[in-house]
């Protein structure tokens, strides 16, 4: 018996195909779409208040007379807010529609890993913000003469990207807070990424503020995008490299998530709170 344990435990486990992860991480991502269809709030998110967003911000630069540069930069500022928050919420709902349904147990006793959660909800949250940017970029230019693509497609690109991937981040943070603490920690899916983009310089350059959280600054991903999109802008950079830096920044954080996430249902188990969440 105990060698043929010690021969099971050399042997490697067999690889799943990928159509196994594809299907597991399509799961998922299936799931926020039924849910988002069934949710008549679905319609604000995506819609009425990103264009309440870019409609008011658009009239508060016409009310200050800004020129096209500075409408430029309170306009770039909108968009990063309002696509990141809609993405992030994707990935937060991963964890919170199990919550609200009081089935928590029951997705991790299922044989997925934290990756299909993460990356099939993520997916949805890239779609819905790029429908989001759409729709602003259609407000901004038919009401305020905004050109969205005035730094380039590729920066665009980029621009966008590293938005999401810092929806990304903030998502699997309300997760492991929500999975920590239970539905005390709900409201931080809503409060996290304003609390980010404060400090990022969303509407405002890194420069005035204080030396301190300047410093906290510059450990979020998002103020390198903003800083290095909106230098297509005319605007001199803050950051030197800050594309690179920003990516190289969110890589580390991206598996920090995860591995926070993890560590956080772990302790979860652990402590029965999982259980409680559930029926």
């Amino acid at each position: 018996m105990n060698s043929l344990a010690e021969t099971l435990a050399r042997e490697p486990l067999p690889r799943e195909p990928w159509s196994a992860e594809l299907v597991r991480t399509w799961a998922f991502a299936y799931r926020n779409v039924i849910m988002a269809r069934r949710n008549v709030f679905f319609v604000f998110e995506l819609t009425f208040w990103p264009g309440v967003a870019m409609l008011s911000h658009g009239l508060l630069t016409r009310f200050l007379h800004l020129d096209a540069r500075m409408t430029a930069f309170i306009l770039v500022g909108t968009v990063a807010l309002s696509a990141v928050q809609v993405c992030q919420l994707d990935v937060a709902y991963a964890v919170l529609f199990d919550i609200w349904s009081k089935s928590m147990k029951h997705q991790f006793l299922t044989p997925i890993g934290i990756r299909h959660m993460a990356v099939g909800s993520w997916l949805v949250g890239v779609a819905r913000g790029v429908v989001v940017f759409l729709l602003m970029a259609a407000i901004g230019s038919w009401s305020f003469g905004f050109d969205f693509i005035g730094g380039g497609p590729g920066p665009l690109a980029l621009f966008l990207l590293g938005c999401f991937l810092t929806s990304l981040i903030i998502g699997l943070l309300v997760c492991s807070l929500v999975v920590l603490f239970g539905t005390r920690a709900e409201t931080s899916a809503w409060a996290a990424v304003n609390f980010v983009v404060m400090l990022s310089g969303i509407y405002y350059p890194i420069s005035i503020l204080p030396g301190w959280v300047q410093g906290v600054s510059a450990f979020i991903p998002l103020s390198y995008f903003l800083d290095a999109f909106r230098q297509g802008y005319g605007f001199a950079p803050y950051y030197t490299h800050a594309w690179l830096r920003g990516f190289a920044l969110t890589a580390f954080y991206v598996v920090l998530a995860h591995w926070g996430l993890a560590a956080a249902i772990t302790r979860s188990r652990r402590t029965g709170l999982l259980l409680k969440l559930s029926e």
